[in-house]
């Protein structure tokens, strides 16, 4: 859907496979969970926030209701779409109650880079759960299916229009295998001093906080971490806040092949 011309940047290409039109944006910061929170008190977690914006949400295009029957086979999980479903991208492919997207583009990275297929960071759904996959998006031609396993049978679980089913992240091959990872004592880390001085600020802080009580000019939170600070260390110069992903560029002209299907398993079959 466009290559970017700036040569510092790394191409993200989604070619259109078939018909059905697929949108993908940046995951955004927010979630409605998360802002449903006591003073949005979940909000304070930098981890999480960042978390939330690391990849692209692929959105839902129809409305549809999953319903299963508890048992290993296809026709165990029904798909009803609110209306007249236009697109059919939805099915029970593998059978073990789980619902398979197939998605209408087939994603292209840079020599070297995988991608990581999963359900939205931080956005959980009750009554199915999404399954994860790698996929060496630098050389394979054949396009892949997002797959959410239902969790509890007899129940519907429903997929609004415009909510993301899967959450696309790329990651460096090889990068992985190359930590060696060790155990070692605390006395053995650079950074000891700091983290004993995190610590005991911490102590105290919980401490004076409960001293203050209702006080409501007491702070109610430490942002050492939200501020990339840290004892001994002073201010992290990289430190990140908040992700700025690009949005895919508008579609080239191109042509399509609406014959390509799921990369494994059964062809195809709409339900």
């Amino acid at each position: 859907m466009g290559e970017s011309a700036d040569e510092s940047t790394l191409p993200l290409i989604a070619y259109r496979v078939a018909r059905n039109h697929l949108d993908i944006t940046a995951a955004p910061i927010r979630r409605e969970w998360m802002d449903a929170t006591s003073e949005r008190f979940v909000n304070r977690c930098l981890p999480l926030l960042i978390a939330n914006q690391s990849g692209w949400w692929l959105l839902n295009a129809e409305t549809f209701v999953a319903r299963w029957d508890g048992s290993d086979n296809v026709s165990g999980v029904r798909i009803e779409y609110e209306g007249v479903a236009r697109h059919h991208d939805v099915s029970s492919h593998f059978g073990y109650g789980i619902v398979t997207w197939r998605v209408p583009v087939l994603i292209r990275t840079p020599p070297g880079w995988n991608l990581l297929v999963r359900g939205p960071a931080n956005l959980p759904k009750d009554g199915a759960w999404p399954l994860e996959g790698v996929v060496e998006t630098d050389w394979a031609v054949a396009s892949f299916t997002m797959n959410w396993k239902m969790t509890r049978p007899d129940t519907d679980v429903e997929f609004r229009a415009g909510e993301p089913f899967a959450m696309i992240v790329p990651q460096r091959r090889g990068d992985l295998e190359l930590f060696a990872p060790a155990r070692a004592p605390l006395d053995a880390m650079p950074e000891e001093a700091g983290y004993r001085a995190w610590t005991e600020s911490r102590f105290d802080f919980l401490v004076g906080r409960e001293l203050a009580g209702a006080d409501p000019d007491a702070p109610q939170w430490q942002r050492d971490y939200m501020a990339g600070t840290a004892p001994e260390v002073g201010r992290f110069p990289d430190h990140q806040r908040r992700l700025r992903l690009r949005e895919f560029a508008a579609e080239a002209p191109a042509a399509a092949d609406p014959s390509a299907g799921p990369s494994c398993g059964r062809p195809p079959t709409d339900q």
